[in-house]
């Protein structure tokens, strides 16, 4: 099933890719709101959850820096084909220009966070969301140095949240993780593309 639903992706276009993406993210929202109407006696006590400030920036960086560290520990030792993911990232934010990043980033923060810690982890705890969480990226399951950093993230993530009670800080960090990655395979992309002799002028236009 894993290996089917890879090839599915790997053959879908840009565009299918990204209605694939803004489909999931919308039904994300969706079901937060439904079971927020289920869960939350009352909308204050959802909206309590959410609180701007330095403090939740500087948490939110502090767990990015550590995210993309171990990351960058992982691809530097281990081998390759432990956590490739068989290019389905790489083809996913390859071509996209920054802005595209950006909000393709930012909305799946939004809607990943309120459904798992905003929902999920307010109401079962941080084990049930936590796995809930891991287990959504279930392509990831092929790759057990994958899954185990995808639940490492999610646990790191809901602690973060269980400490600081502020969904806006795991927001912050889970856009920043990701924006970061994904803005590395965009430029690794143009670096290649401008080893191999190829023209990437156009894509040079659209970063």
């Amino acid at each position: 099933m894993i290996k089917r639903q890879e090839e599915l992706i790997k053959n879908m276009t840009d565009r299918e890719l990204l209605f694939h993406l803004m489909v999931t993210q919308s039904l994300f929202l969706l079901i937060s709101i439904i079971l927020g109407f289920i869960f939350f006696d009352r909308a204050e006590d959802f909206f309590q959850l959410w609180e701007l400030s330095w403090e939740s920036i500087a948490v939110g960086l502090l767990a990015t820096v550590i995210v993309l560290l171990i990351d960058l520990v992982i691809m530097k030792w281990a081998p390759k084909s432990w956590y490739d993911d068989g290019g389905i990232n790489e083809k996913l934010f390859q071509n996209r220009s920054l802005p595209e990043i950006f909000w393709m980033t930012l909305i799946v923060a939004f809607a990943e966070e309120i459904l798992f810690r905003g929902v999920l982890q307010t109401h079962f705890g941080l084990f049930i969301a936590s796995l809930i969480f891991a287990f959504m990226h279930f392509r990831y399951l092929s790759k057990w140095l994958l899954f185990a950093t995808v639940l490492f993230v999610s646990f790191f993530l809901g602690v973060i949240f269980e400490l600081t009670e502020n969904i806006l800080t795991t927001i912050f960090a889970h856009f920043l993780i990701d924006f970061v990655s994904a803005v590395q395979i965009r430029f690794q992309y143009l670096k290649n593309s401008k080893g191999d002799g190829r023209d990437d002028e156009e894509d040079d236009k659209s970063v």
